[in-house]
């Protein structure tokens, strides 16, 4: 079955090759082929492929071992970036123009030359395109009608962006190091392009391609994609043409699979040779097994649930504080996350310039039932909370569905896959919903932004943050943030996070639970295999096998 499948995944179109992986059995896949990794990862998240588009973790990972960026974190030290396409740039006087050399000799997948015209043509299209993680690049000024200028090439090798305004440059090139700005190719994408009518919505001819990257690939990291269909795989193969250091290993397969036990098991079985989603007690099993390890490491990753200020009963500050006070950190802390994360009621994890870590609330009813009686709801009240049906989110909503009960609430678990719940969350019509959220890049702004700015709290509203997704309307912390950008003096930026998480942490619609540690039990016969400080970091170009 293996020779099999290897033969017909260099043979088969990308279509036909996931249809022979899907209608495999199970154990299909025992002793995986040694120069294949497989990984048993939950990847429901994915919506698209499209590094324009994607914001979801699963896809960022993804997105991180099969494209390439201007710049990049510096693993050894996450506090400082690294040239990755850039050879070397530079900072006018006054902070608005940043201008990058590229290496040279650089290559796409495809084999067309890497150029300073494709990094432009990737500026272009995110922001024209203004899908999820646009903002993260017109947050810099960049617009529709200006980015041609503000984001061009002068030369072959040299990239100029201009900004408007002059920010600490560490957060520009941090922010450079996101998935939204990762380099496609022009040539081949412009191909593959489909005409658009213009409408009032969305005035360009063509979709740059966003048909296609949703599955398709068009970039210069050190995996392509080879393919991916949804909930079942996604499957990368090695670039040849990746300039940097060269893939280990041919062949890359996410399997799709939510349970832990399952994931397990199959490692157990030699049908995968990395269990990305276990539980406390698959990950203590797995480590107690021998040609099994486990690791670890920190992530900028923190778990929450939020509530939709559209609902009349979520939006009083009495009920957002009540349930602030409904959640038993303690208990979640000693089994649902043990070895996986630990209790961090702040939105910046730690590590990151001004975090804090205060944990102030704690299981208190009583507390809670008065607050609920100021509120007028001294009888509670019914609510529906949208989960992911992977852990630990589902087992963390369940207790949160018992200590809320305790108080008079009756709170109704919607499940769903990743799509499923990202989906209705982003269209603001949840009531209350639990769900991670991961640090675009190593700069506090990160996730200060989304969970402090709204600049316009309409459906319409184009800056699709956490604060918008949940109607929070902070017209005062949306300008505080914002001041926090222009800051040079790092005492004085930590000082306004820090105040930025105190206001959010009382008033917040935000009930922060713990902060990841992203934990993988893998084979033995792997070597290599390290996890990154961020969910597009964790590269699998350096993984071999015995």
């Amino acid at each position: 079955m293996i020779k099999s499948l290897n033969k017909s995944m260099r043979i088969l179109s990308t279509s036909a090759a996931l249809s022979l992986m899907m209608l495999s059995a199970p154990h299909a896949f025992a002793a995986t082929p040694a120069d294949t990794l497989v990984e048993g990862f939950a990847i429901d998240d994915i919506i698209t492929l499209d590094p324009g588009e994607a914001f979801e973790l699963s896809a960022a990972e993804v997105t991180g071992n099969t494209y390439s960026k201007l710049v990049s974190i510096d693993l050894n030290d996450t506090s400082k970036v690294i040239g990755d396409l850039a050879e070397s740039w530079t900072t006018s006087d006054d902070g608005l123009t940043y201008t990058f050399k590229l290496k040279s000799g650089l290559k796409f997948a495809s084999g067309n030359p890497v150029t300073a015209d494709d990094v432009a043509f990737s500026f272009e299209r995110a922001v024209k395109l203004d899908k999820s993680p646009a903002f993260l690049l017109t947050q810099f000024g960049l617009k529709g009608d200006n980015v041609t200028e503000k984001a061009k090439a002068t030369d072959a090798n040299t990239f100029v962006l201009t900004v408007d305004k002059p920010y600490a440059p560490s957060f520009v090139l941090n922010v450079l190091t996101a998935t939204v700005a990762s380099v496609v190719d022009k040539k081949f994408i412009t191909e593959k392009a489909k005409s658009v009518t213009p409408s009032a919505d969305y005035k360009y001819d063509t979709d740059f391609g966003n048909e296609f990257l949703k599955t398709g690939y068009a970039g210069s990291g050190p995996y392509k994609i080879l393919g991916w269909k949804a909930n079942e795989a996604v499957i990368l193969e090695a670039n040849p043409n990746y300039y940097g250091e060269k893939p280990k290993l041919k062949r890359v397969v996410y399997r799709h699979m939510k349970e832990s036990s399952g994931q397990r098991l199959a490692l157990e079985n030699g049908d995968i040779d990395v269990a990305r989603n276990l539980e406390p007690g698959d990950m203590e099993a797995v480590s107690k097994k021998e040609g099994l390890a486990v690791t670890s490491a920190p992530k900028g990753t923190v778990y929450y649930f939020s509530l939709n200020q559209k609902n009349e009963n979520l939006k009083k500050p009495e009920v957002v504080e009540a349930l602030k006070y409904l959640v038993d950190y303690d208990a979640i802390g000693a089994t649902i996350i043990k070895g996986i994360g630990e209790i961090h009621q702040t939105f910046l994890p730690k590590g990151q310039l001004g975090a804090l870590d205060e944990n102030p609330y704690k299981l208190d009813v009583a507390k809670a039932k008065e607050l609920l009686a100021k509120a007028g709801l001294k009888d509670g009240f019914t609510v529906t909370m949208d989960v992911r049906n992977t852990q630990p989110v589902t087992g963390i909503a369940e207790s949160v569905q018992q200590t809320l009960a305790q108080a008079g609430i009756k709170l109704e678990i919607i499940p769903g896959d990743g799509k499923q719940t990202l989906t209705k969350y982003r269209a603001r019509t949840h009531d209350i919903y639990i769900g991670q959220w991961g640090s675009d890049y190593f700069d506090p702004n990160s996730n200060a932004e989304t969970f402090t700015i709204n600049y316009d709290n309409s459906d319409e509203g184009k800056n699709k943050t956490l604060a918008w997704r949940n109607a929070w309307d902070v017209p005062d912390l949306t300008k505080e943030t914002q001041s926090a950008l222009l800051e040079k003096d790092s005492a004085k930026r930590a000082a306004i996070y820090q105040n930025l998480q105190k206001e959010v942490l009382a008033k917040g619609p935000f009930v922060i639970i713990f902060q990841q540690t992203e934990v993988a039990g893998y084979s033995a016969k792997l070597k290599g295999l390290k996890l990154g400080p961020s969910f597009d970091t964790n590269y699998v170009y350096t993984i071999s096998k015995e």
